[in-house]
């Protein structure tokens, strides 16, 4: 059983308010976000599924995926959606220095740039904390880089192995409100999960005719 909460309390918003947990709107507008991409297994079946709908999501890249697979990142860019940095190598931020925790963005963010054609024109000051778990001086750090942080108002908690396909479902279905930022992961280990609920938390709210938007720049 899991202590973390599926919608971020508004009073952790309030204690952390340099980090985005959701997007401030009264338009029907929700933002897909998936880490720990890219991986030839998963993010090409989540771009498919996405292009289905016409949808556009937020892809938070491991570093080390991407020069795993930069194919695959690539494509992801050439269909229209944002990119964010997630570190090299997936770190927790509270196990690793600062300075550590710093190289490990930028040097996503090399790779990042390295592998598009204009990165003034992309999401590359976008940055996710692995895990969520982030120290006050390196979010200091990351700020001063330019980076927006990027947390969460819904987790959907699809790598845990411990609930069903239909929990990880309802988990969102319930939760999302108007400008929420929802997590998923285009990873192997949470692919059972997540390709249970996504094509149905797409058709589910396309039918109120809600948009799925990338973050802001």
């Amino acid at each position: 059983m899991t202590l973390i909460p599926i919608k971020t309390p508004n009073i952790v918003k309030k204690m952390f308010p340099n980090y985005i947990w959701d997007i401030n709107t009264t338009e029907k507008i929700i933002y897909l976000t998936f880490d720990d991409g890219p991986t030839p297994e998963i993010t090409n079946w989540t771009l498919d599924i996405l292009k289905t709908y016409n949808a556009k999501a937020t892809f938070f890249c491991i570093g080390n995926n991407i020069k795993k697979h930069p194919d695959i990142f690539k494509k992801t860019l050439n269909e229209g959606h944002s990119i964010g940095n997630h570190t090299l190598n997936h770190i927790k931020g509270w196990k690793t220095s600062t300075k550590t925790y710093i190289k490990e963005l930028k040097e996503t963010e090399a790779l990042i740039n390295s592998n598009i054609l204009n990165p003034t024109l992309n999401t590359t000051k976008l940055f996710r904390p692995p895990f969520g778990k982030i120290r006050t001086k390196q979010g200091k750090e990351v700020n001063k880089l330019g980076y927006k942080i990027i947390m969460w108002d819904i987790l959907s908690f699809d790598w845990n192995k411990n609930i069903s396909p239909e929990s990880c479902l309802q988990n969102v279905l319930t939760k999302t409100k108007n400008g929420s930022i929802i997590v998923f992961h285009d990873s192997v280990k949470a692919s059972k999960n997540m390709q249970y609920a996504l094509p149905k938390v797409l058709d589910f709210f396309n039918k109120k005719n809600y948009k799925f938007e990338s973050l802001p720049i």
